[in-house]
């Protein structure tokens, strides 16, 4: 008995000493800026035996938790929710704090090197050591993410080049079936349904009637689509004119004709005389007459448009009783503009012929604006 008695204090002072072993963790967390960050959450996970401790940054980013248990640690940086940086096997000590500090400038810079390695595939074992469950699980997604895609690539890419090579070749039913394939892998590809508009217009030049309407109204559906994901081409607005053009809606045609001009003043010519060029198909010759005239008003130099509007001018003549005609004001002038702009162009001969016909004298001294004048006092 008197043995027992004896032992019981020194149980006693050996179990308050083991009370007494408790360490500190202690840091400072800056942000992304580097600046000190308030109010991080700092998460404190025993590993070892089950404990968890949480404790907040203070105004200058620091903390402090005291009274831990001796033992390993993993140590988590929380901001608004977010786990954003972690240190892990920390082992704590009796005496002076452990110090665990967070940079998240330095982490940042650290996440994006890992996520470029993990993108090119030389991620490092130190990389993959150091992310957290969460970085892990992005990284994984990302790289699936990147896998997909560039399988899909790979399949858009397969089908549009069949696409292009067909209509190379003018194989219109084969180039609409790649196109339809291709749409259905990527259907934000406007250069897909721009294309796929095209060969509908293709198409439709070997058809007849109400066929011919149904390939000419898809490939108004597909120009829509390319413009509703590109508004601002010009050239997908003159195309869809020249579609409705041949289906005689002349003001849906005229409507998409300006759109075209607006967006490209500069091209403003050549989208006027490649409607011109639609309407005279069409039979409709004082619209093309109007939009070749348009296409030498905004283009004074285009000297094709003025031998256009001429040609258009003169189915307009009107004929005499003595069987003369008579031909509408301004047309010898496109012919004399035509010469005086391309003297030796493809319808030069043409453009003499019909001045000799309508019994004008043929001039080429017209001067297209912007013409070099020989300087005072030179001769020419």
């Amino acid at each position: 008995m008197a043995s027992t008695l004896r032992r019981l204090p020194l149980f006693l002072l050996f179990a308050g000493a083991v009370f007494a072993q408790t360490s500190q963790i202690e840091g400072v967390v800056k942000d992304e800026n580097g600046q000190p960050l308030k109010d991080a959450l700092i998460k404190i996970e025993r590993k070892d035996i089950k404990g968890s401790y949480k404790v907040k940054t203070r105004k200058k980013g620091d903390y402090l938790h005291a009274g831990l248990p001796l033992g390993t640690y993993i140590i988590t940086c929380e901001v608004n929710g977010k786990d954003v940086d972690h240190v892990d096997n920390v082992r704590t000590k009796l005496g002076d704090p452990t110090v665990v500090n967070f940079d998240l400038q330095t982490q940042k810079v650290k996440q994006q090197e890992v996520a470029k390695a993990a993108e090119s595939g030389t991620l490092t074992k130190e990389q993959e050591r150091d992310m957290s469950p969460e970085q892990k699980a992005a990284i994984e997604k990302a790289m699936k993410e990147r896998s997909a895609t560039m399988q899909k690539n790979k399949a858009l890419n397969d089908s549009f080049n069949q696409c292009m090579e067909a209509m190379k070749t003018k194989q219109w039913p084969a180039a609409l079936d790649a196109f339809n394939k291709a749409a259905e892998v990527d259907p934000k590809q406007h250069v897909i349904w721009g294309n796929l508009a095209e060969v509908h217009s293709e198409l439709a030049k070997t058809k007849t009637g109400p066929e011919q309407e149904a390939e000419l109204q898809k490939s108004v559906e597909s120009y829509n689509k390319a413009i509703e994901l590109l508004p601002g081409d010009a050239g997908y607005h003159n195309n869809l004119a020249l579609v409705y053009a041949r289906m005689k809606k002349f003001p849906e045609m005229q409507g998409e004709l300006d759109k075209a001009v607006q967006l490209d003043p500069p091209g403003a010519g050549r989208y006027y005389f490649n409607s011109g060029a639609v309407l005279t198909n069409a039979g409709q010759t004082d619209s093309a007459c109007n939009a070749f005239k348009k296409a030498t008003d905004v283009d004074p130099n285009y000297a094709d448009a003025f031998y256009q509007y001429g040609i258009c001018m003169t189915g307009k003549a009107t004929a005499k009783p003595d069987g003369s005609l008579i031909f509408p004001e301004g047309t010898a002038e496109a012919f004399q503009k035509y010469l005086a702009l391309k003297p030796d162009g493809p319808n030069a001969e043409s453009a003499k012929g019909m001045l000799q016909t309508m019994g004008s004298k043929i001039e080429t001294k017209y001067e297209a604006p912007g013409a070099k004048k020989p300087a005072p006092g030179r001769k020419k």
